[in-house]
């Protein structure tokens, strides 16, 4: 499916220039020796399956010792708990691996015949990866993927090999082309908005909300992802609420598909607080900064004077409560947030982006151009072949969003509630959550996706 993507687009694109590609994750796709999936890549951290094999890793090699060799503790966002679950779970489709990948190492697979990974995605496969030492740990390693070869290691910039005949075939690439080992989706997109410093942070706006910091000095925490940076020797924080631009969708259909600009519109004459409607937008479990995949949505103080419109801007402050905290866990005195750049579509028609910063307090930059992750790619490659000096930032900057000190009043209260809302309902929500998996399968909701997609 990745490379029959890949090939569509590039045949669209390949008369104007080389096309450059994106990828989510950390995915995990186990290949045969003819590099053909033995079973459906399993994907990000949206997907949390691995719960058992996340408590047994953990407790196997010692939380602490986790944290010291990775900076982050194993998590459903990670690869290792997910190749471990494969290989128990599907032992027959394990038998026929000879390699794995994740989604942009496939693709540079195809590409070019090499087997390599860049250094930031594999730092997301928790417990396999030494970030201090950056190179794979062996002892590990071999516990959860036995006999399967590690991918080579390489920097994101880094010339990996080149376009092959069958692939320059296939994609309509020149043969011989250079092919530069990329990275995940939400790291080139920082890279596109000029998040290159330390300070910087990437705040992007989409189906999951996804967070990228720039590091001075590498550091461990237990309810964040610390990543290798694109650059040599460097270093991001990150985080991921699971839902943000998908809950929007999801008011929007039980409104009856109104159109999104009518529920923007409500929701804007709607006054700050949502008149003391709070929402918990746990509605697909959460990543940071809970880890919970039994986590489920709560809207609370819901009354009969309370409309669609009111439901709507809730959406929107819940999911700006949680980027609150999430900063809060971000910003230390050892690596402060001096800079917050807004990317991502939901950036645009400025509602959204305001409540956050009224929320948060922070103010937030949004570049003219949040073309996305493509664009950072691009500045990839053109650095890695030299076309570029590695200093080249593309971005231009745009729209600047200052909070309104006024609203901190309303929601300086209405976040304290957020931040217990979690901790008192959690017995609760867990009781429904395994009610919800004994039960019969729920009908999918027409027009409902049967597959999740996103972002790292």
């Amino acid at each position: 499916m990745w490379w029959q993507d890949v090939t569509s687009i590039a045949s669209e694109l390949t008369a104007y220039q080389s096309p450059p590609s994106a990828s989510a994750g950390p995915c995990l796709v186990v290949c045969d020796e003819q590099d053909r999936p033995v079973r459906p890549a399993i994907l990000y951290g949206i997907e949390m399956r691995a719960t058992a094999e996340i408590e047994e890793l953990t407790h196997r090699y010692g939380a602490d010792e986790v944290l010291e060799r990775c900076a982050t503790p194993i998590t459903s966002q990670a690869v290792g708990p997910k190749a471990l679950w494969a290989r128990r779970r599907e032992p027959e489709a394990w038998a026929r691996a000879r390699r794995w990948y994740d989604s942009s190492s496939f693709i540079v697979r195809r590409l070019t015949g090499e087997y390599v990974i860049d250094h930031h995605t594999a730092s997301q496969c928790e417990p396999l990866y030494d970030i201090q030492a950056r190179q794979w740990h062996k002892p590990w390693y071999d516990d959860i993927f036995g006999d399967l070869p590690a991918p080579r290691l390489a920097r994101s910039t880094e010339i990996v090999g080149t376009v092959t005949a069958a692939a320059a075939a296939a994609i309509g690439l020149a043969e011989g082309t250079p092919v530069c080992a990329g990275t995940v989706d939400a790291r080139a997109e920082a890279f596109s908005a000029g998040v290159r410093d330390p300070g910087d942070l990437m705040l992007m706006y989409g189906s999951t909300m996804f967070f990228v910091q720039v590091l001075r000095d590498l550091a461990r925490h237990s309810q964040l992802w610390n990543r290798a940076g694109v650059g040599p020797d460097s270093y991001c924080l990150a985080a991921g609420m699971a839902t943000s631009g998908s809950l929007t969708s999801w008011v929007q259909e039980l409104a009856g598909n109104v159109p999104f600009e009518t529920l923007v519109r409500e929701a804007a004459q709607i006054p700050a607080g949502s008149d003391a409607l709070l929402l918990l937008p746990y509605f697909a479990g959460e990543r940071t900064p809970v880890f919970d995949p039994d986590a489920r949505g709560v809207v609370a103080g819901l009354t009969l004077r309370h409309g669609r419109g009111h439901l709507f801007r809730a959406v929107y402050e819940g999911i700006a409560f949680g980027i609150r905290q999430i900063l809060g866990l971000l910003d230390t005195e050892a690596n402060p947030v001096r800079r917050l750049v807004a990317v991502g579509g939901r950036t645009q028609g400025g509602l959204w982006t305001r409540i956050v910063s009224d929320v948060t307090g922070r103010r937030q930059e949004v570049p003219q151009v949040t073309i996305g992750a493509s664009y950072g790619d691009a500045l990839m490659a053109a650095i890695g072949s030299g076309l570029m000096p590695p200093a080249t930032d593309w971005t231009r900057p745009g729209e600047i969003i200052e909070p309104d000190p006024a609203a901190r009043s309303t929601y300086d209260p209405l976040f304290q509630q957020y931040t217990s809302l979690y901790q008192n309902t959690r017995e609760q929500v867990h009781g429904l959550a395994r009610l919800q998996r004994a039960g019969p399968a729920a009908p999918a909701r027409p027009g409902s996706a049967t597959a999740a997609t996103g972002t790292e």
